[in-house]
């Protein structure tokens, strides 16, 4: 990889943390009795391990989550977001390198990113809200947690296409796949 290519693969990094916190941020859905909120930030922790790959997407996705928990005031969630948003990127990236031969493909990984998504972020916070709040307590943070990794799921499956139609992003995703 030249400067050139490393500089641009770090400004997109930087690019998507920021994105993820503020997706994270500007649309909240709160959900009742678990004192969170669901939002479309998980879509582009998805696509920061798809675009970026595994490891540049753990630093976008964890970082930019983790960012979002800070400034949100959840401060309690910082290390757990920046660990469970990072691992969803990265096991993002590694299926969507694994996966995503062609077009097609390409498509179909970006799902099961998302169902990825879907299994860490509840297993992720139920394992960690346990010790904090009871299992019964974590337990009902579940059905919250569902509904954002599906919604991160169909909103990164609608992104993809248009993110993909972006040249420097495009070229930074084909790159991994050579």
């Amino acid at each position: 990889m030249s400067i050139n290519s490393n500089l641009k693969k770090f400004i997109m990094t930087a690019l998507f943390a920021a994105l993820a916190c503020v997706a994270t941020m500007s649309i909240r859905i709160p959900t009742p009795g678990t004192g969170g909120y669901v939002h479309p930030g998980d879509a582009v922790v998805i696509l920061s391990g798809v675009i970026l790959g595994p490891a540049w997407g753990f630093l976008a996705a964890g970082t930019g989550s983790a960012m979002a928990d800070l400034l949100g005031g959840y401060f309690i969630y910082v290390p757990v977001t920046f660990a469970v948003k990072g691992i969803v990127a990265f096991t993002a990236g590694i299926i969507y390198q694994r996966v995503g031969k062609t077009s097609k493909s390409r498509y179909i990984a970006v799902l099961l990113g998302g169902i990825a998504d879907i299994i860490f972020v509840i297993g992720g916070y139920f394992l960690c809200e346990i010790p904090l709040y009871g299992a019964s307590s974590a337990a009902a943070s579940i059905p919250a947690n569902l509904i954002q990794g599906v919604s991160g799921l169909i909103i990164a499956f609608v992104l993809y296409p248009v993110l993909f139609a972006v040249p420097d992003i495009r070229e930074i995703a084909q790159k991994r796949q050579a």
